[in-house]
């Protein structure tokens, strides 16, 4: 499966000898799935149908649904002699001309001239020959949608996947860092331990320093965060690489790395630590941002 974006649009047409129709659907970000038509009221018995074609397709974002519908001029009508009454008018002027011995012919083009020769009637076309066409308009337009739904997909997988090599660079670099912050911590304690206590003639307590240094390695210590970090980078690259509709899982563990990110930064005294979490957190915001985007 794939990864799609909620982001989209799509166009089709379609049309036999009575009717054309066109439809329109464009795909935004939205929490949850919502498709609005706005369409004539002639194709309101068809609705149900197109959203339901569309949810077969589409499982979030905002879905806005346009059709237009237009039928050719005149052919919605038909014109049909209107027999009873032009048998009248036959009738009447038989009468006249036999009356009044009258020569002249009754010609159509006579007949004709009457204002209720002819009857007009509007024919409405089959319901299954407007859906026959409405489905075909549509599955084109959905099809169009879809597409570029994948391919922007495709595009913020990538981008999501640079960003991680990015963050795991990072990681790297405080883990590796990390057990430095101790032995610096422990020279530095020793070496202030050592100016004030030299002159004094006082020995250095070993034990209450190992103490003091195992306390400040428990309180400093972020291989736990580092370790869940890395399990969730692998974890969204499971889940992209099943594709689907993978967005609010993909949000749900970027809050949890969130959390780690500003663990790692709270417990950490050093001042390029911190700069690497300020980098983790800017990547992190990117990564967010983009899974806002994913279906």
């Amino acid at each position: 499966m794939m990864t799609f974006s909620m982001t989209g649009y799509g166009r089709g047409e379609a049309s036999n000898d009575r009717i054309k129709i066109v439809v329109e659907i464009k795909s935004v970000n939205h929490r949850y799935s919502e498709i609005v038509a706005k369409i004539p009221k002639k194709m309101n018995p068809f609705e149900d149908r197109v959203k339901s074609m569309i949810k077969e397709k589409v499982q979030r974002g905002r879905i806005e649904l346009f059709v237009n519908y237009e039928e050719q001029v005149g052919a919605d009508y038909a014109i049909q002699p209107n027999e009873g009454v032009l048998d009248q008018y036959y009738e009447a002027l038989m009468q006249l001309k036999e009356r009044y011995d009258l020569k002249d012919h009754v010609t159509l083009s006579l007949m004709s001239r009457h204002p209720e020769a002819f009857r007009v009637e509007y024919v409405e076309v089959d319901s299954d020959a407007i859906w026959a066409v409405l489905e075909k308009a549509a599955s084109d337009a959905i099809s169009q949608m879809v597409e570029m739904r994948s391919i922007e997909g495709a595009k913020l997988v990538e981008d999501v996947f640079e960003r991680i090599a990015q963050m795991k660079t990072r990681l790297e670099k405080i883990e590796s860092q990390s057990p430095q912050i101790v032995e610096a911590y422990r020279q530095k304690m020793r070496d202030r331990l050592t100016d004030l206590l030299s002159d004094m003639g006082i020995q250095i307590d070993e034990a209450r320093i190992a103490h003091e240094i195992a306390i400040f390695a428990d309180k400093t210590n972020v291989t736990e965060e580092i370790v869940r970090l890395k399990s969730h980078f692998d974890q969204i690259a499971d889940i992209l690489e099943q594709g689907g509709a993978a967005g609010r899982k993909l949000d749900f563990l970027v809050q949890e790395m969130n959390r780690e990110v500003n663990t790692i930064g709270s417990k950490s005294p050093d001042f390029e630590i911190s700069n690497d979490v300020i980098e983790l957190k800017s990547e992190l915001e990117k990564i967010r941002e983009q899974i806002q985007n994913i279906e």
